[in-house]
């Protein structure tokens, strides 16, 4: 009898990673070579292509590789989507920022090198993505974010020469909250005859270009470098974008696939998928730590759902809660048994496997 192992890979979104099972072992490690090097490899021709000019040329076509550790505790075997190596903010939210942007720019909402300020709202990894970006394309980054993030963020967002705005975290019905505050700060830019250029809000919640970058670009290669077979895809969610995205490409090809969103504490995702509905006891007013999530696991996990996760929300399988406890102790084992130092989101992920 020929035994089967499963394979799962895992996802490094936000510094994460999100979890994919492949079966035939020895088969996909043949495949999967000659696909990852034609992925990394095709469109660069950069006399005939000008995004592989820039540091948009370094987004997308990240390899897939195996959690040595993890597959042998498992019998499974594991895979990470390295999601890191995006070159303009490191995270998956590279590839969200770009297509933000270029859907923008082909609306004739965006202009380089006029003026034109991009806002958004975000805990973080998407304002470096898009503050990045900005500097690369010709606009100028304007970043909301709660005040009870890592104060690296800012940092970073300052030195990449974005105006950043700390604001008092607040319920996303006030008009205080950092996403609501980015969309009216973009409004008066426009109206502001005073102001160069014109306010764009990247709106990362809502806009189809999140999830879209994801079934555009993560999917296909994910599915490319899996050998096209698969039997399961783990990932977390702050806009919901890389797990609908994701899910809706390879939900397709593969039905029988098994989508399993990893939530934190606090997070009312995992309620909506088990139970459907958002509400979790730690939600209500006055029980939880911060204003979003009750957990110190930064980047997802939301108590609304948003267009992006309602896009894939009918195509995820399962959902497992995970503690900050179980999230700090499989960061650790990642590091000191692979080699892999990744944030808490991507750790995460790999707790549910």
């Amino acid at each position: 009898m020929v035994e089967q192992r499963f394979k799962i890979a895992i996802a490094f979104a936000a510094g994460a990673l999100a979890a994919l099972t492949i079966r035939e072992v020895a088969r996909f490690r043949t495949s999967s070579s000659k696909n990852i090097h034609q992925l990394r490899n095709r469109d660069l021709d950069l006399e005939e292509d000008d995004e592989r000019k820039g540091i948009e040329s370094t987004i997308g076509n990240t390899p897939l590789f195996v959690i040595k550790s993890l597959t042998e505790a498992t019998a499974c075997t594991i895979f990470a989507k390295a999601e890191f190596l995006n070159g303009a903010g490191g995270s998956p939210k590279d590839r969200v920022a770009l297509s933000i942007i270029q859907k923008a720019e082909s609306a004739g909402l965006l202009l380089p090198h006029s003026g034109d300020t991009i806002y958004e709202g975000t805990v973080g990894s998407t304002g470096i993505s898009l503050a990045t970006l900005c500097r690369a394309r010709g606009y100028l980054a304007h970043i909301c974010m709660p005040s009870d993030q890592a104060i690296e963020k800012s940092d970073l967002l300052l030195k990449l020469g974005a105006i950043v705005d700390r604001v008092q975290p607040a319920p996303i019905v006030d008009q205080a909250h950092f996403v609501n505050q980015a969309r009216n700060l973009a409004a008066e830019h426009t109206t502001d005859p005073k102001i160069p250029g014109r306010g764009f809000f990247a709106d990362q919640f809502e806009t189809e270009a999140n999830w879209q970058a994801h079934y555009e670009g993560t999917g296909p290669e994910i599915f490319q470098q899996s050998g096209k077979n698969l039997d399961a895809f783990v990932a977390g969610a702050g806009t919901g974008g890389t797990i609908s995205g994701v899910a809706i490409f390879l939900k397709a090809r593969l039905p029988n696939i098994s989508i399993v969103l990893a939530d934190p504490t606090g997070s009312g995702l995992f309620n909506k998928i088990k139970n459907g509905v958002m509400f979790h006891p730690k939600e209500k007013e006055g029980t939880r730590r911060r204003h979003q999530v009750d957990t110190v696991i930064e980047g997802i996990g939301l108590t609304r759902s948003t267009a992006n996760f309602e896009a894939g929300r009918e195509l995820v399988d399962d959902a497992v809660k995970v503690t900050d406890a179980q999230a700090l102790a499989m960061a650790r084992w990642l590091v000191e048994k692979d080699g892999i130092f990744v944030g808490s989101s991507s750790a995460v992920n790999c707790e549910c496997i």
